[in-house]
C-alpha cells in the first residue's frame, strides 16, 4: 500500500452537474480543515508514499502553505508522483512555480471544454481564455506532466463543439487527458431540471458516436488508450488512478474520502464537527456503517472488473463459461493469455462488468 488521496471538499462555485461531496462559501474553514488532515494522516501507519492525489473539490483553494505543512508530513521518494486537481481560475505562472518548489509535479486541469457555451451551460466558473491561460502558465513553470479533463454528451453539445476541443487537445498536446460523459446524478441542478422536462439527455447514438470520435482521433494524435477514459503519452499514466484499477490498497485522508486499507473498503465521516471530534479522540474519522470486509471472493470479482478496464493489459484468462459466452459476443478477445475489451466491449463495457458483479 503506497497510494494515497487527500480530499479537499471547498469550491468557489457548485457546478450544475456535480454530486462530489463538497462546499462553497467556506474559505474560513480551509486552515482549519488541512490541520485536521495532518492530525488524520499521523492516525495511519509511516510508510513511504509512491504517489499523492489531492483531489475535490477544489484543492487548488488551499494557500501554498496549506500545501507545504500537509507535504511536509508525507514520506515520498524523488519518483514519487504528487497530483494536485485544479480549477483553470485565479492561478498564476508564479503559484506554479511555487507548487513545483514545494514537490507537487503532475496537474489535473478540470478544462471540461474549450467551448464558451458549454462551460455556461455545466455551471463552470472559468472561460475558454482562462483555460488556455492557466496550461501555457503551468508548462511555463516547468510542469512536464499535465493531465487535462474533458467532459462529453452534454445537453446541446455537437460534434463540432467535440471536433473543436479536440483540435485544441491537438495544439495544447497536454500528456494525458481524461474524458468522461456526463451522469445524471440524483440530487444535481441537471438532474432536477431532466425531471422537470426544461432539458434532455444527449441522444445515445451521439453520444457513442463522440466517443468513438475521441478515441480514434487521441489515437490518432498518439495517445494510448490505456483505461477505458483515459489516454496518454509515453511514460505518462496516471500512477495513482492505475493503481484503483489494479485493486490495489490505497489510504483517503479528508471528509467522505474512501480508503482501501487492511482488507476493508470504508469512507470517512461527512459532518465537519464529527470528523474533527473523532481525530481529536485519537480515532480514524470513519463511517462506521460503511464498513465493507474485503474477502478473498470480493477481490476476485473487483480484480476481474477493474483490471478490463486497464485496456492495454486486460487479465490474464481464466476458464468461465461467462467470459466464453462474452467472447462469442465478441465483447471480449484473448491477446495470448490476456483478456481485454475488444473495439465494441469498450464501447459497452457496462454489459461485460455486470456479468461478474
Amino acid at each position: 500500500m503506497d497510494a494515497l488521496y487527500i480530499h479537499i471538499p471547498f469550491c468557489d462555485k457548485k457546478c450544475l452537474y456535480c454530486d462530489f461531496w463538497t462546499f462553497i462559501n467556506m474559505e474560513n474553514e480551509i486552515d482549519y480543515y488541512s490541520n485536521y488532515l495532518i492530525k488524520e494522516f499521523k492516525l495511519y501507519p509511516v510508510i513511504e508514499y509512491d504517489t499523492v492525489y489531492f483531489g475535490g473539490g477544489t484543492p487548488s483553494l488551499l494557500s501554498i502553505e496549506n500545501f507545504r505543512s500537509i507535504l511536509e508530513v508525507i514520506k515520498v521518494s524523488e519518483t514519487s508522483e504528487i497530483t494536485v486537481e485544479i480549477n483553470p481560475k485565479n492561478l498564476s505562472k508564479k503559484d506554479f512555480l511555487r507548487y513545483r518548489e514545494i514537490g507537487i509535479n503532475r496537474l489535473s486541469i478540470g478544462i471540461q471544454s474549450f467551448q464558451d457555451h458549454i462551460l455556461k451551460s455545466l455551471g463552470r466558473n472559468h472561460d475558454r481564455k482562462e483555460a488556455i491561460k492557466t496550461y501555457f502558465d503551468a508548462r511555463e513553470a516547468g510542469f512536464d506532466n499535465i493531465t487535462i479533463d474533458l467532459m462529453f454528451g452534454v445537453p446541446n453539445q455537437t460534434m463540432d463543439d467535440l471536433y473543436a476541443d479536440l483540435e485544441m487537445i491537438k495544439e495544447l498536446k497536454p500528456d494525458h487527458i481524461s474524458i468522461y460523459s456526463l451522469i445524471w446524478e440524483n440530487g444535481t441542478y441537471f438532474w432536477a431540471q431532466k425531471q422537470k422536462g426544461l432539458i434532455d439527455e444527449i441522444d445515445n447514438d451521439l453520444e457513442a458516436e463522440m466517443y468513438e470520435v475521441i478515441i480514434d482521433t487521441l489515437s490518432s494524435l498518439g495517445y494510448t488508450h490505456y483505461e477505458i477514459s483515459n489516454f496518454a503519452k509515453e511514460n505518462k499514466k496516471a500512477r495513482h488512478n492505475t493503481k484503483y484499477w489494479e485493486n490495489k490498497e490505497f489510504i483517503g485522508l479528508g471528509l467522505n474520502s474512501a480508503s482501501n486499507f487492511e482488507n476493508k473498503r470504508y469512507k470517512n465521516i461527512k459532518n465537519f464537527y464529527k470528523y474533527y471530534k473523532e481525530i481529536d479522540s485519537g480515532n480514524r474519522p470513519i463511517d462506521i456503517k460503511s464498513i465493507e470486509i474485503v474477502d478473498n471472493v470480493e477481490k476476485e470479482k473487483m480484480k476481474i472488473i477493474l483490471g478490463l478496464r486497464l485496456l492495454d493489459t486486460g487479465i490474464e484468462y481464466f476458464k468461465d463459461e461467462r467470459i466464453e459466452v462474452l467472447i462469442k459476443k465478441g465483447l471480449l478477445e484473448l491477446e495470448g493469455n490476456r483478456l481485454k475489451l475488444s473495439k465494441r466491449g469498450i464501447m459497452l463495457a457496462n454489459d461485460v462488468f455486470v456479468e461478474f458483479i
